[in-house]
């Protein structure tokens, strides 16, 4: 019963004695200081409070849910961009060739309703019956031609960051979660980001949550020393250290300026904000842990429905963070250039686990986007990935991964 109420229900840790060293600073949970599942998966729970007594019967055997095709059409079908789902639909039709729509507005058909990001698919009715059975998603026939702008999907060409330095977890999430929803990708390495000229082969680049030296392997021993003085000194040969040097932090302002989109999660914030010479502060950064802790909890925070990177997403939602930046925009000429997608609340920001220093993170940013040159970056500062458990913001990836 306890581990079914840690898993569903509001958790709260401990803000006490036993949690707080001496000199008051806080001391590090094992591990994430809430594990609420369906928070992370945005799921609502009910709680029922008082004994029940219901008709049941015994489940022996589950059978997968399979999707449907909901009726007949010469115009198209529409599928929901709220679940998750529908975007591994959209890239095995992609796969099959077909031609995949997105409409700009909020759309409404025979008492359906759908917000802005809504997904339309014309032609092969074989291809649509085996997506909605491999993924569960129902297409929706189309009896007229709909009202409302659209724009064709397309693909970004996907390069994912994997350093040296003993791996990056978070990298190895991202890899199984983009395989797991049939998004194409390469890994991109060290190497082949000094090279340059990555216009050439991607689109899209993604910098998993990781600090600085380690990206560009630049001070990775002095950031061990301050930041895990407890830890064994990492020692591995020249050729396993790695790093993309100045040389690959140019490429990748080359990247940006040129067109690319970088899209960075936690840590890899901090990098693209000091590298690539962003007009954001991270406020939180530097702050003592009896200034500001939060340790892997849920918080609350909105998000902006009508940017495309929002699309599918509700209004309210929980993210997962841990210890990660936020974002304040610094006043300059170029502020029109960024633009809002999650923001936090200014009071009652902690859902479940351990939050302290509220007031540092009240009404800060947790997800831009910044135009630079022809490209943009994407700075998520939060976890939307986080061990592939954070299933209510997966789309905030997604979107970010098409145009």
């Amino acid at each position: 019963m306890g581990l079914i109420r840690t898993l569903l229900g509001r958790t709260l840790y401990p803000d006490d004695a036993w949690t707080r060293e001496a000199d008051g600073s806080p001391s590090r949970p094992q591990d994430t200081a809430s594990d609420t599942m369906a928070e992370y998966m945005g799921v609502r729970v009910d709680e029922i409070p008082k004994p029940f007594k219901a008709d049941v019967e015994l489940v022996k055997g589950f059978e997968r849910t399979k999707g449907r095709i909901l009726g007949e059409s010469n115009v198209g079908y529409v599928f929901d961009p709220r679940l998750n789902d529908s975007f591994k639909a959209l890239n095995l039709l992609k796969d099959r060739g077909l031609k995949i729509e997105r409409f700009d507005e909020a759309l409404r058909l025979d008492g359906l309703s759908f917000p802005p990001g809504a997904f339309m698919v014309n032609g092969d009715t074989t291809a649509l019956k085996e997506a909605a059975y491999i993924t569960g998603v129902d297409f929706i026939a189309l009896r007229d031609e709909p009202r409302g702008t659209r724009h064709e999907v397309k693909r970004l060409r996907v390069g994912l960051y994997q350093r040296y330095w003993g791996g990056n977890m978070d990298e190895g999430w991202t890899r199984w979660l983009l395989e797991q929803f049939c998004f194409p990708y390469k890994s991109l390495k060290d190497e082949e980001v000094k090279k340059g000229q990555l216009n050439d082969l991607y689109d899209a680049i993604i910098i998993p949550d990781d600090a600085t030296p380690f990206i560009t392997g630049i001070g990775v021993e002095e950031w061990m020393r301050e930041h895990r003085p407890d830890w064994p000194q990492p020692f591995y040969p020249p050729e396993y250290r790695g790093g993309i040097g100045e040389e690959g932090v140019k490429a990748l302002n080359d990247f940006v300026e040129n067109g690319g989109t970088l899209i960075t999660f936690g840590g890899a914030c901090d990098f693209a904000i000091e590298k690539l010479g962003l007009n954001i502060r991270n406020p939180l950064k530097g702050l003592k842990p009896k200034e500001f802790f939060c340790p892997g909890s849920t918080l609350k925070a909105w998000v902006d429905i009508s940017h495309p990177l929002g699309y599918g997403m509700p209004e309210e939602t929980l993210v997962f963070f841990w210890n990660n930046p936020a974002f304040e925009i610094t006043p300059s000429k170029m502020n029109e250039l960024v633009e809002v997608v999650v923001q936090y609340p200014e009071r009652d920001i902690l859902q479940s686990g351990w939050l302290i220093g509220e007031e540092k993170i009240s009404k800060k940013i947790g997800m831009l986007m910044a135009r630079k040159g022809k490209g943009r970056v994407v700075l998520i500062g939060f976890r939307p990935q986080h061990r592939c458990q954070t299933h209510g913001t997966f789309k905030l990836l997604f979107n970010a991964l098409i145009s």
